[in-house]
């Protein structure tokens, strides 16, 4: 089966929704944990903690390479530029938009100063 762009990025943002998943991230930002190291730092269950793991895989954040029962994970960063591309182009909206609102709210500030 083959995952379209906008499944790609549904998925990332899904997977990135959950608090818990975002910290795990952020610890594999840092650099690969095994799950044994992870799910401690939750006040989870390992089991719930693999699930999660699961999710961040299903999205692509996560590669997990499994060596007889040590499972290491680690970031797959290239998924994240799914989402930023997309998010790129409503920074571009916003900054255009903050760019005429300083620029009207100048303007009001020179038409309203007594000179």
């Amino acid at each position: 089966m083959v995952e379209t762009r906008e499944q790609a990025l549904d998925a990332v943002f899904h997977a990135l929704a959950d608090p818990t998943r975002r910290s795990i991230l952020r610890m594999l930002a840092e650099r690969p944990h095994g799950l044994s190291e992870l799910a401690p730092a939750f006040p989870i269950s390992a089991v719930a903690v693999s699930k999660h793991v699961r999710t961040l895989e299903a999205a692509g954040l996560v590669a997990r390479q499994v060596q007889g029962r040590s499972h290491l994970c680690r970031l797959e960063p290239m998924a994240l530029l799914t989402a930023h591309r997309w998010l790129q182009a409503y920074e571009r909206f916003w900054s255009q938009r903050l760019d005429a609102l300083e620029g009207l709210l100048e303007e009001m500030k020179r038409d309203a100063d007594p000179a």
